[in-house]
């Protein structure tokens, strides 16, 4: 027989304290966070004296004009977000259950996935589920990680950045992701033999803004064919940007290979015959370690792991 002895059962840890941390978190005055609450502001200097007494640390700093987290503050706030949104995510899923749907999931993935591997699985999660409500986010990985820390979505398609705290993910890889360079439909290099960097070091470009990983990489393939980066350059990661400005002139941009022949099959673009020895680290399916799948995480999970295997070639773990 298992003994519930956890520390939160002992310290008779409320769901108001939890409520009251975020709200003082956003209001940084607990006068606001009392009124936000709809409590007097006693109740609420009492609740946090309580929730201090039994952790024995000081959660907030008490400043002239209002309250500051600590350490232990900011610390006790992350947790009490993800609990708050757990319980939320617990009533959604159970009255989607009630209303005859089996639930929902929120998907967050990189401009390439998003294009290439999320409809196929999608797909698939429709033929077996066509009640399962799905969210989907196309977003930078920084971004997309930062929401499933905050427990926005269940799982990525994405990368794990060198800056990300990985010990609370898991990652999957799938594929590296190649790039290339793409032209409107009848630029003059579009049918050029031979092409190389040379010929496209003094082209105007839409490039990666300043900063990006891609654009290091971009910079550095020229660098290291003895050539400076191009200088005639427009900085925008907008794909409906990039496409409309390479219609409207001879402008080259460097696209991941994936988003570059989903343009070109619709005649939006030419990918041009040209090497580019610059791609992107591999990326993979991201989740929590410290969170157990719902029903449908675990069934978008099988489609995703199924709709790889067709398109990278990539068997992922089971389940």
């Amino acid at each position: 027989m298992t003994t519930y002895n956890h520390w939160f059962i002992r310290a008779r840890l409320k769901t108001r304290q939890l409520l009251l941390l975020v709200a003082l978190a956003e209001e940084g005055n607990i006068h606001r966070a009392a009124q936000v609450l709809n409590m007097t502001q006693p109740a609420a200097s009492k609740l946090l004296k309580e929730l201090e007494d039994v952790l024995e640390v000081q959660l907030f700093e008490r400043l002239p004009r209002g309250m500051q987290p600590t350490w232990y503050g900011e610390s006790m706030i992350r947790h009490a977000r993800m609990v708050l949104t757990n319980l939320n995510q617990a009533n959604d899923e159970l009255t989607a259950l009630k209303a005859g749907r089996f639930g929902q999931v929120g998907v967050g993935a990189i401009t390439s996935p998003g294009l290439a591997l999320l409809p196929p699985a999608m797909a698939i999660v429709k033929r077996e589920q066509p009640s399962l409500r799905i969210s989907l986010d196309i977003e930078t990985s920084p971004v997309l990680v930062e929401r499933l820390e905050q427990g926005k979505l269940d799982i990525l398609v994405a990368r794990v950045m060198a800056e990300h705290d990985k010990s609370n993910l898991r990652y999957e890889p799938l594929v590296e992701e190649q790039v290339c360079a793409v032209a409107r439909p009848g630029h003059p290099l579009a049918g050029m033999t031979g092409l190389t960097l040379r010929d496209v070091v003094s082209a105007g470009w839409l490039v990666p803004p300043a900063g990006s990983v891609l654009r290091h990489r971009f910079d550095l393939m020229f660098r290291a064919d003895g050539l400076a980066p191009p200088a005639n350059v427009i900085e925008t990661a907008a794909l409906l940007f990039i496409t409309r400005m390479l219609q409207q002139s001879d402008m080259l941009a460097v696209l991941a290979a994936d988003v570059a022949r989903y343009y070109a099959s619709h005649g939006i673009v030419s990918v041009l015959p040209l090497a580019m020895p610059c791609q992107m680290d591999a990326f993979g399916i991201i989740t929590r370690t410290d969170r157990l799948p719902s029903p449908a995480a675990k069934v978008m999970m099988r489609a995703l792991k199924a709709a790889s295997l067709t398109l990278y070639g990539r068997k992922l773990e089971a389940d």
